[in-house]
C-alpha cells in the first residue's frame, strides 16, 4: 500500500492507515491544503474551484470528501461529475475558475487514485506551488468557514460535450474531411470516462464507431496503461471488424494510442509524432517532448523546417519548455498530445481529432503511415530500488562512466549515444528507477538496457 506526495498532487492507493494510502482522512487533509493556498494564492475569499473525476471505483467516495472540504473552506464547487482530465482543463478558464481538481490515478491499476491540481489557467501546478500545498498539509493549519460562508455546489454535466465542440472549431480540424473519409473505428475506453468521451466526439466526426469497453463502471477489463502487452482484445478486435484502426485511452483520456489495420501497436510514441506531422504541414513551428521520447520527433520536426527540443519528464515541464520556445505542438511520448491552440495540456480528444485529419488528407492505411516514419524501438524496463540504495550516487557513477559520451542531466541521466540512447530516472510515482532507451531495432534497444541494467547492478552491489 502506497502514498505518494509529490509536487503535482497527492496519489495513493485506497484503503489502510492514513499517511499510507489514500484514506479519506488524507483525501480531505490535501483537498484542504490546496483550498488554504489557493486562498492565498488568489488574494480573494470568493473562490471558485472546478472538480471532475475518472469513472474508478473510489472516484464518487473521493469527490464526495474533497468537494465537501471545499465547500467547509467556503469555495464554491463546479461539479463536473464524470469527466476528463482534459476536459477539466479546459473548464477551468471557461468558467473563470480559480484552479480545478481531477481524481484519477491516470493509468494505475484500480485500487489508486488521485488528486492532480490545477491553477486558474487549467495548468498543473509548478514546483513551488505545489511544495507549499505539501507544506500546508503537513501542518495542517487549516482554517474553516462559518456556517453562512461555506461554498455552494454548483452541477454541471455538459463539459465533454462543450469539450468536443471545441476540438470540433479548432482550425486545423475540419468535420467535413473526416466525414467525407467515411473511417470505421475500434475504441478502447477501459471502462471509464474515455468510453463516454471518444465515441462522442467520433460520432460527431461522422466515424462508425465500434465500442469495447465504454461502459464506465470503474471495473477495468485490462490493465489500464495503453501498453501493448495490455491490449491484446483490441487488437483482435480491429482485424475481425474490418476496421480502419483502433483507439485506445487510459482511464482519464490524456494518453491516447492507436491500433493499425493489422491489429498491431501503432506505438504510443508515434502518436505524438503523426500529429505533429498533420500541424507541421500546415503551421510552421517548433515542437517540444519529454527526454525520454522518440527521437522521431526531432526527425519529423526537422523535415518539416523546425526546431525540436527535450524538457524534463512531467506534463508542467514540457509546457513550460513549450511556452519558453514557442512550440506549437508538444507532449510526451506516452501518447500525451499538448497542442496550444486548444490548451496546455495532454488532451486524446484534441489528439484523436488531429489524427484523424492526417488519415483523411494523406489517405493510405495506419500501418503505411507507420511505416513512412522514421523507424526507431524502444525497450521501457524497471529497477525495484530498495530502501538503503543511494540512487542519486548511483546515477551519478552512471553519468562518469559515460562522461565522454552526449549527456544530460537536467532529468536524472540522458546517455544519447550516435545510434541510440538511453535515460535513468527516479520516478515520481512509484518507488523504481525507468531505464529507457531508443535504438534502430528492437534487439539493440532491448540489448542496451539490459547491459545498462547488469551496470547500474554492478555499482550498486545487487
Amino acid at each position: 500500500m502506497t502514498l505518494i506526495k509529490s509536487i503535482s498532487g497527492i496519489r495513493g492507493t485506497i484503503g489502510g492507515q492514513t499517511n499510507d494510502n489514500l484514506t479519506p482522512v488524507d483525501a480531505v487533509k490535501f483537498a484542504a491544503a490546496y483550498g488554504t493556498w489557493l486562498k492565498s494564492y488568489s488574494g480573494t475569499d470568493n473562490l471558485k474551484v472546478v472538480i471532475g473525476r475518472d469513472a474508478r471505483l473510489s472516484g464518487e467516495m473521493i469527490q464526495n470528501l474533497v468537494v465537501s472540504t471545499l465547500v467547509g473552506l467556503g469555495i464554491d464547487v463546479i461539479d463536473l461529475g464524470l469527466s476528463t482530465t482534459p476536459t477539466v482543463e479546459i473548464a477551468v478558464p471557461l468558467e473563470k475558475a480559480d484552479g480545478g481538481i481531477i481524481l484519477t490515478a491516470s493509468h494505475n491499476p484500480k485500487q489508486w487514485n488521485a488528486l492532480k491540481l490545477l491553477n486558474e489557467k487549467g495548468e498543473f501546478l509548478d514546483a513551488e506551488q505545489g511544495a507549499k500545498i505539501l507544506a500546508l498539509a503537513e501542518k495542517e493549519d487549516f482554517e474553516f468557514a462559518e456556517v453562512d460562508d461555506l461554498g455552494e455546489i454548483i452541477t454541471n454535466d455538459s463539459y465533454i460535450d462543450i469539450h468536443i465542440d471545441e476540438v470540433l472549431e479548432l482550425p486545423l480540424v475540419d468535420a467535413e474531411t473526416i466525414k467525407k473519409a467515411g473511417f470505421k473505428v475500434v475504441v478502447d475506453g477501459v471502462n471509464s470516462t474515455g468510453g463516454i468521451a471518444i465515441p462522442k466526439l467520433l460520432e460527431e466526426l461522422g466515424v462508425e464507431v465500434v465500442k469495447l469497453y465504454c461502459d464506465p463502471t470503474g471495473h477495468f477489463p485490462h490493465n489500464p496503461e495503453p501498453l501493448k502487452e495490455h491490449l491484446g482484445d483490441i487488437c483482435k478486435k480491429v482485424v475481425e471488424e474490418k476496421a480502419d484502426f483502433g483507439i485506445v485511452v487510459d482511464p482519464d483520456v490524456d494518453r491516447l494510442a492507436f491500433i493499425s489495420n493489422k491489429g498491431e501497436m501503432f506505438g504510443e510514441e508515434y502518436t505524438l509524432v503523426a500529429c505533429a506531422d498533420y500541424v507541421l504541414s500546415k503551421t510552421k513551428g517548433n515542437t517540444v517532448s519529454n527526454l525520454s521520447s522518440s527521437r522521431a520527433l526531432r526527425d519529423v520536426t526537422e523535415k518539416h523546417g523546425g526546431t525540436y527540443e527535450a524538457a524534463a519528464v512531467g506534463e508542467v515541464n514540457v509546457v513550460t519548455k513549450m511556452k519558453a520556445n514557442n512550440a506549437i505542438i508538444g507532449g510526451e511520448g506516452n501518447g500525451g498530445i499538448i497542442y496550444p491552440e486548444s490548451h496546455y495540456g495532454r488532451d486524446a480528444l484534441v489528439g484523436t481529432a488531429l489524427f484523424l485529419m492526417l488519415m483523411a488528407e494523406r489517405g493510405g492505411t495506419v500501418a503505411e503511415l507507420r511505416a513512412s516514419y522514421p523507424s526507431y524501438f524502444m525497450s521501457k524496463k524497471k529497477i525495484e530500488l530498495t530502501p538503503d540504495l543511494d540512487v542519486d550516487a548511483l546515477l551519478e557513477a552512471m553519468h562518469n562512466k559515460y562522461k565522454d559520451e552526449e549527456v544530460s542531466t537536467i532529468d536524472g541521466v540522458k546517455i544519447d549515444f550516435p545510434e541510440n540512447w538511453v535515460h535513468l530516472r527516479k520516478s515520481n510515482t512509484e518507488p523504481i528507477i525507468r531505464i529507457y532507451t531508443e535504438a534502430k531495432s528492437q534487439k539493440k534497444a532491448d540489448d542496451l538496457a539490459d547491459r545498462i541494467i547488469r551496470e547500474i547492478k554492478e555499482v550498486a552491489g545487487l
